[in-house]
C-alpha cells in the first residue's frame, strides 16, 4: 500500500495562512480609557472603552453606537425582546481624551530613565498637547 504523501508547498501555504490570521494591529487607546468619537452618527459622544478588538482594530464604548438586538426567550420563565447594545467602532475614528482639559489629544511616548539601575526605563503615555502624562487604566 502506498503512503499518501502531501505537496512540499502545502506546509508553506498553511502557514503563510496562519500568520495572516493572526496578526493583531496596533490601537492607540486601551481598555478603560475615556474617548471622543471623531467621526460618524455618533459625532461628539464620549464614553469609556469597554473592549478593545485587536484583530479588527475596532473598539466597543460604552454608550455609543447603540444597535438593537432581538432576542427570543430560551427558557419558559425568561422573556424575549428587544434591547439595545453597542457596536464596535473603528478605532481611527475616536480621540482619547486629556484627563486635565478634557479635550481630545493625540499621544507621544515618554521613556524615564532610572540612574542607578542600568538599561531599566519606563514608558509612559503624554499628552502630545499639553505633555502631561495620561495613565493606563486597567
Amino acid at each position: 500500500m502506498r503512503i499518501l504523501t502531501y505537496r512540499k508547498t502545502a506546509k508553506k501555504r498553511l502557514h503563510a495562512r496562519h500568520a495572516e490570521n493572526a496578526k493583531r494591529l496596533k490601537v492607540h487607546v486601551s481598555k478603560g480609557d475615556t474617548v471622543r468619537v471623531m467621526r460618524g452618527e455618533d459625532k461628539g459622544k464620549e464614553g469609556k472603552v469597554i473592549r478593545v478588538f485587536l484583530k479588527t482594530g475596532r473598539v466597543l464604548i460604552e454608550g455609543v453606537n447603540l444597535v438593537k438586538m432581538h432576542r427570543k426567550a430560551r427558557t419558559a420563565e425568561e422573556q424575549s425582546g428587544i434591547r439595545e447594545a453597542p457596536a464596535p467602532v473603528h478605532s481611527s475614528n475616536v480621540m482619547l481624551l486629556d484627563p486635565k482639559s478634557g479635550h481630545p489629544t493625540r499621544t507621544k511616548a515618554r521613556y524615564d530613565e532610572d540612574k542607578g539601575v542600568k538599561r531599566s526605563r519606563t514608558k509612559e503615555r503624554v499628552s502630545a498637547e499639553t505633555g502631561e502624562p495620561i495613565p493606563r487604566v486597567h
